[in-house]
């Protein structure tokens, strides 16, 4: 969702909380638990899941293969269950000409730095640049180009877009807002 005015113009970054991360989160933390849960049931000897057998494993090597890549999966199923619990990466980008000022606002882990902002002089911006890969891993990014430094990025758009079309009309659409060139 984004905002725009003659002077002011907020976009609006939705971060982790996506589909595919509520999806993964769920499959791998269930799968790991179901791979800690048979390499336990390997160790007692009895099964802890009907419907799955055990007997025929045995705890060494196999049992603790499994209790350990369990553990190891549930882990990362937490953390991505935090990651989405505290929609890391969402925040807003805020143009605003009558001050002069462009602010990139992020959300981060808990901790000291929890709360990302960075501040740049829109004297300062230089051109918007779109990259564009496709293939099997698609990445849509829109970086701003600040002079005399790297290319910062605004947003990635993969998700969000269907089109080449819709990505090329709000980059279009920013530099003309920006008055600056568009690369890419």
């Amino acid at each position: 969702m984004n905002r725009q005015s003659d002077l002011i113009r907020v976009d609006y970054i939705r971060g982790s909380r996506n589909i595919s991360n509520f999806f993964w989160a769920t499959i791998l933390f269930f799968g790991a638990s179901g791979f800690f849960l048979i390499g336990f049931s390997s160790y007692l000897g009895k099964d802890l899941i009907p419907f799955l057998y055990s007997q025929d494993l045995l705890f060494i090597p196999q049992g603790i293969v499994m209790c350990f890549y369990g553990i190891a999966g549930c882990f990362l199923g937490i953390y991505l269950w935090f990651t989405i619990f505290w929609n890391v990466g969402s925040g807003y980008n805020y143009f605003d000409k009558q001050d002069g000022i462009l602010c990139i606002f992020r959300w981060g882990f808990p901790g000291r730095n929890r709360r990302i902002l960075i501040k740049i002089k829109m004297n300062d911006i230089k051109a918007i640049k779109m990259e564009i890969r496709e293939g099997f891993y698609p990445r849509r990014f829109l970086y701003i180009k600040i002079k005399g430094q790297q290319y910062i990025p605004l947003t990635q758009l993969g998700e969000n877009f269907t089109t080449l079309g819709e990505m090329e009309e709000i980059a279009a659409e920013l530099a003309r807002f920006l008055r600056v060139s568009l690369e890419g």
